[in-house]
């Protein structure tokens, strides 16, 4: 399989049009309707029910657990029973002439269900969630993504054109204002005093977070500079505070018969931004690097990831 390149250049288009990645907005019962002109082809998500967090195979299974609530789930019912005829609503697009489907269309479901590399999206800024699921098979991507499980984007692209859509994933919402951060751009400590310091936070613990720092004292480093212990706690609790959105990106190797997670990116949103989680281990301590992140580089986080799936 060819390496997957988020970084390299693209390559000259035949055309403009060529270049572009092609966007389609699809109601539900039309994605229904897609798949099964394209020979019953499986979504990335269990399409006989209302709520896509119901996703089979990836990331989103992991948060089925929380799916709506019996009156939100019927408030999704409702909406979707109260949209046109998919059929007849394809049709006045000139997506579904007689029996005939768009070839664009057919080809990016095809994908959808044929991929070699799935990468699976869920991010949850605020009150909103969007879930995205892009698969990749050679020079092609195809990606599915939602907000309300009602009314779905699906588009296409050629692969070196990838980057460009993760960073759309990971913009903040303009509604969302942005101010200084607690959180410096960049912090290394070990992950137990991470976990320690948020927990006693969230229990109201703030007494306990000088025990804490003191049980790893001048294990905490920026930038290579060790962080003074007086200072840890504080930051820690500004961590713990001001996140307000987080990002998820699970990358699956899907080319065989089974199924293989070959890894994950965490993100975290704070006060003026992005934050990534990097785990490592150093001498034995499992570690966790914060560092500051902007949309764009989501691909580069992404690049080693899917480079083990092209081994």
């Amino acid at each position: 399989m060819a390496t997957v390149d988020l970084g390299s250049a693209a390559p000259a288009p035949a055309s403009l049009l060529d270049a572009l990645p092609r966007r389609l907005s699809l109601t539900l019962p039309e994605l229904r309707v897609v798949a099964e002109h394209a020979g019953g082809a499986p979504l990335p998500f269990d399409a006989s029910v209302h709520d896509p967090a119901a996703a089979t195979g990836t990331a989103a299974a992991a948060d089925a657990a929380g799916a709506a609530d019996a009156a939100d789930s019927a408030a999704l019912a409702a909406a979707i029973d109260s949209l046109h005829d998919p059929r007849s609503s394809l049709a006045r697009r000139g997506l579904l002439v007689d029996t005939v489907l768009d070839e664009g269309l057919l080809g990016a479901v095809g994908l959808l269900a044929t991929p070699a590399v799935a990468l699976d999206l869920d991010v949850a800024v605020g009150e909103s969630r969007v879930r995205a699921w892009h698969r990749q098979q050679g020079g092609a991507v195809a990606a599915l993504a939602t907000a309300d499980g009602v009314v779905f984007e699906l588009a296409w692209f050629p692969v070196e054109r990838w980057a460009e859509e993760l960073a759309r994933v990971a913009v903040v919402p303009e509604e969302l204002p942005l101010r200084p951060s607690g959180v410096p751009g960049h912090l290394d400590l070990p992950y137990a005093l991470a976990d320690a310091v948020a927990e006693a936070v969230h229990c109201g613990r703030a007494d306990l977070l000088p025990v804490l720092v003191a049980d790893h004292a001048a294990s905490t480093t920026s930038r290579g500079r060790a962080v003074p212990d007086t200072e840890v706690a504080g930051l820690l609790t500004a961590l713990a505070t001001e996140a307000r959105g987080r990002l998820r990106a699970l990358v699956a190797d899907v080319s065989g018969d089974r199924t293989a997670v070959v890894g994950v990116v965490s993100w975290v949103l704070v006060a003026d931004g992005w934050r990534a989680l990097r785990p490592r281990c150093e001498s034995g301590v499992d570690h966790v690097t914060v560092e500051a992140v902007e949309p764009a580089d989501l691909a580069a986080q992404l690049a080693p990831v899917l480079a083990e799936v092209a081994r």
